[in-house]
């Protein structure tokens, strides 16, 4: 055989065997890439995103507030070297450290509760600050946030429950609860005053302040670490009772990042006319009940996806302005806010067509 001929055999099996290393080999590493948007004005499964009672149905005036995702790979997927490299070079995908969607110290499960219960609360931040921006009366309740298996609390205490006062002084923090117990050395007992979950449940449901308290007594227990410090074996936490009831309709979900568009769409379910002006507008954020915008993941690949899918503003939230501004896709505005009440002002702006005045979002 020529030598030339040889030379370009073994040349060729090697491509070929390295073409199968990098099909075969996996690597630790996922993908991240523009996911679906979803109106919060609109419907999704045939029903609205937001659902209010007493107040007006889905929008009809052809606006968007959209929120955004990311598509990530399963927990079980294993990228291979090849799907690597063409992420790197694909300018929709963004490869990460698998740990970094998945940490190592946590199973899919977990990650997938978390995910979920991070969606939750950003509804319920969401409905705080939209009806604080609106001047709508909200109230709030210290609750068990969780009971510790095993604890001194199991069985006497249940989530959801409203805690009104330990030992007769009114909490109303989170907080308290612990400043109140720790009082105690372990084994003296510490008395409750809580209304129990189910009593909240059904005040909700008739929108109604939950009444009817109860007296819950408990013997005290030493803490883990080996300190002198009581603990009954609760997680306070902090609850709201609205003056309407809203609901969310959106599954398949997760994360907090959708606080800031639910809470703009509830303003504007709330309120006459609409905010968009028949506008097409997405954006991003968590969101707490102080209205606070906060930054989230996958920027980049939430601005691809909103401009993909017809968007012309993209609210975005302070911290995530500079890594946006890198590569903003084109016919896409950012925007800056850092609270509902930007967001509120940018709206205005974008509604009257008074748009020369929007914060932008800079590398800077």
């Amino acid at each position: 055989m020529p030598r030339r001929t040889a030379t370009m055999l073994a040349s060729l099996l090697m491509l070929i065997a390295l073409l199968c290393a990098g099909v075969l080999i996996p690597v630790p590493y996922a993908a991240m890439s523009p996911g679906p948007t979803y109106n919060t004005l609109g419907e999704h499964n045939g029903e609205c995103v937001l659902q209010i009672s007493g107040h007006k149905d889905c929008e009809t005036t052809g606006g968007h507030l959209n929120m955004t995702t990311v598509r990530v790979t399963g927990s079980e997927y294993r990228m291979n070297l090849v799907e690597a490299v063409y992420g790197w070079l694909a300018h929709d995908d963004v490869v990460v450290p698998h740990s970094t969607l998945y940490p190592d110290n946590k199973t899919p499960d977990e990650v997938d509760q978390q995910n979920a219960e991070e969606f939750t609360q950003s509804q319920e931040s969401a409905k705080v600050a939209a009806l604080r921006a609106l001047k709508k009366p909200v109230t709030s309740h210290v609750i068990v946030g969780a009971v510790q298996k095993g604890a001194p609390a199991q069985g006497r205490l249940h989530a959801g429950d409203v805690i009104k006062s330990v030992d007769g002084t009114a909490v109303r923090e989170p907080d308290d609860v612990a400043k109140l117990v720790t009082k105690h050395k372990p084994g003296q007992k510490v008395a409750f005053s809580v209304i129990p979950a189910k009593e909240v449940a059904a005040a909700e449901k008739r929108g109604k302040q939950p009444t009817g308290e109860e007296r819950v007594t408990i013997t005290t227990a030493k803490a883990d670490e080996g300190r002198s410090r009581a603990i009954v074996g609760i997680q306070a936490g902090v609850d709201y009772t609205f003056p309407f009831r809203i609901d969310i309709k959106l599954a398949d979900v997760g994360g907090p990042s959708a606080g800031l568009m639910f809470a703009l769409g509830i303003v504007d379910r709330l309120s006459p006319g609409d905010l968009t002006g028949g506008k097409f507008i997405a954006g991003t954020g968590t969101i707490d009940d102080k209205g606070t915008v906060g930054p989230i993941g996958g920027i980049e690949m939430k601005t691809i996806g909103a401009r993909n899918a017809g968007a012309r503003f993209f609210l975005t939230p302070k911290e995530n302005c500079a890594a946006a501004a890198k590569d903003v896709p084109s016919g896409l505005r950012l925007v800056k806010v850092h609270t509902i009440d930007d967001a509120l002002k940018a709206l205005e702006k974008i509604r009257k067509g008074d748009t020369a005045g929007l914060p932008a979002c800079t590398t800077g």
